[in-house]
């Protein structure tokens, strides 16, 4: 069974986006985070701010890489519901870090924290539900 047999198959609430809505929103996201990330390990890597600000920059962006082959490649939505957790923890944390150094950077997180914030809703769901 292919990965988008095996998703179509499980039970999902309603207002579940298609595959097609969530791809187009990772790719208005991806350039976001690329220059705030980028950023912040750039500044990091010159002593220009405390290495200690990065942690949930990396932890972040770890956990958002590993959740496709946790969800699709592997197929365990509880570890998958755990991995995301994870991604919007380090959000809010990477947000609070940041905030002293760099405000527009906590800003820009917004759009980040709101689509993980749904896709969440939406993970926590679907785990419960199959």
């Amino acid at each position: 069974m292919t990965w988008r047999d095996w998703y179509d198959a499980l039970d999902k609430p309603t207002w579940t986006p298609e595959p097609s809505t969530i791809g187009l929103v990772w790719q208005l996201l991806y350039p976001i985070i690329l220059i705030t990330f980028g950023y912040v390990f750039y500044r990091v890597a010159r002593k220009q701010i405390p290495w200690p600000v990065a942690i949930p920059f990396a932890i972040n962006l770890i956990t958002n890489i590993a959740f496709t082959p946790i969800q699709f490649g592997l197929r365990n939505l509880p570890l998958a519901a755990l991995d995301i957790a994870i991604v919007w923890i380090t959000i809010l944390w990477a947000m609070k870090a940041i905030w002293p150094h760099h405000r527009w950077i906590a800003f820009a997180q917004i759009p980040y924290l709101i689509w993980v914030t749904i896709a969440s809703v939406l993970q926590f769901s679907i785990t419960w539900n199959n």
